[in-house]
């Protein structure tokens, strides 16, 4: 994909102004870092407050009487149970089980409903939505249980602020308001008087809010939170962040090869709601163990992981129990740090494994994710 042909959020000009290296990616083009850095920038989030421009992903709104039971057979969320305000981390899998993407919904009102996709699988995503929509509304019709979809992501700017100094910031922007709306919580307030909804959540492993505004006020948004203490940041330091929270990745630690319970990621896989679409897979996978579990772990030898490096079973011997799907430095943890699938055999944590870093064998220990936890 060319530069002319990559996707900008409303907030495009200001990393460039700001001095943002920019990269493509999930067909957007993204600052990666600013001029300090990507451990700077992670020291300021878990020191701080960091912002990131989240505005690339995919903003759903459902509403209607029939929007709750629909949302019910597409996503991995018991959605009766989720109140008014709250919000529930899911999977949107296909028939076989697969994570087609991972994904964040918000009960914003009695039959008002927020689903927060990964920039990445927008396209895949709304290829799988989008017949499924029309086809529930069809047979829905007689009963008056009809629903809209609203794609916003264009219409509306999102930014994350991150780190023990967020809710602070948005206090002091907000008079208040933002530190009653609880963890995993939403709500609305206005923001040094732009008129938004927060959103209680992130991806870092730091407390902190993201933020929706209308489209022309993301600039401003962004001045108002910067100018209040918070710094920018890139996709580099979003990445090291939540690794080192021990949170996976849609394209890394997940796809349509895995499925949520050798991800480890089983009490999120409701599969009891009427008309679910993956239920019999789900249900078929939960009756046994799996093969395979996605582990972390730590480097002990001198040696970075990266994604793609296969994960030995000792140094003295060559077989290939696993592969790593993230790894990275952690200026936290200060040492290699990554997740992988490997064999589960050889998933105990305290297990001894070896990393093949480029032909060289590299010792690791399988730990308990997060790496980092908030204290």
């Amino acid at each position: 994909m060319t530069d002319g042909a990559l996707k900008k959020t409303v907030l495009h000009q200001t990393h460039l102004a700001a001095g943002g290296k920019m990269v493509e990616f999930g067909g957007w083009d993204m600052p990666v870092q600013y001029a300090g850095g990507i451990i700077a920038e992670v020291k300021a989030v878990r020191g701080g407050a960091g912002i990131f421009d989240v505005s690339h992903m995919g903003r759903l709104e459902f509403e209607g009487p029939g929007a709750e039971s629909f949302l019910g057979t597409i996503l991995s969320a018991n959605m009766p149970a989720l109140k008014t305000g709250r919000s529930k981390y899911n999977f949107i899998c296909d028939e076989r089980g697969g994570i087609t993407d991972d994904a964040m919904v918000y009960r914003a009102g009695d039959e008002r409903f927020l689903l927060v996709i990964n920039a990445g699988n927008t396209d895949i995503d709304m290829d799988w939505i989008n017949p499924r929509v029309s086809a529930a509304n069809e047979s829905t019709r007689e009963n008056r249980q009809d629903f809209t979809m609203s794609v916003t992501t264009d219409a509306t700017a999102m930014i994350a602020i991150q780190g023990p100094g967020a809710v602070g910031i948005v206090d002091g922007l907000t008079d208040g308001t933002a530190s009653t709306i609880r963890r995993f919580r939403i709500g609305t307030a206005n923001v040094a008087g732009i008129r938004a909804t927060v959103a209680r959540t992130g991806y870092t492993g730091e407390d902190g809010f993201e933020i929706i505004v209308k489209a022309a006020e993301g600039v401003q948004m962004w001045s108002n939170l910067k100018a209040a203490g918070a710094v920018e940041c890139g996709l580099g330091a979003r990445d090291v962040l939540r690794l080192e929270a021990g949170l996976s990745l849609h394209g890394n630690d997940l796809s349509t090869d895995t499925n949520p319970f050798e991800a480890g990621f089983g009490r999120f896989a409701y599969f009891d709601g009427p008309g679910y679409v993956a239920a019999d897979s789900l249900r078929h996978i939960s009756e046994s163990e799996p093969d395979r579990k996605l582990v972390g772990f730590k480097m002990t030898g001198r040696g970075i992981p990266r994604a793609g490096l296969s994960v030995l079973s000792n140094s003295n011997n060559s077989k290939v129990t696993g592969t790593v799907t993230s790894g990275t430095y952690s200026p936290t943890v200060d040492g290699g740090i990554g997740m992988g699938y490997v064999e589960q055999m050889y998933a105990e944590t305290g297990g001894q494994i070896v990393i093949d870093v480029r032909g060289r064998p590299v010792e690791a220990e399988i730990v308990d994710m997060p790496f980092y936890k908030r204290g």
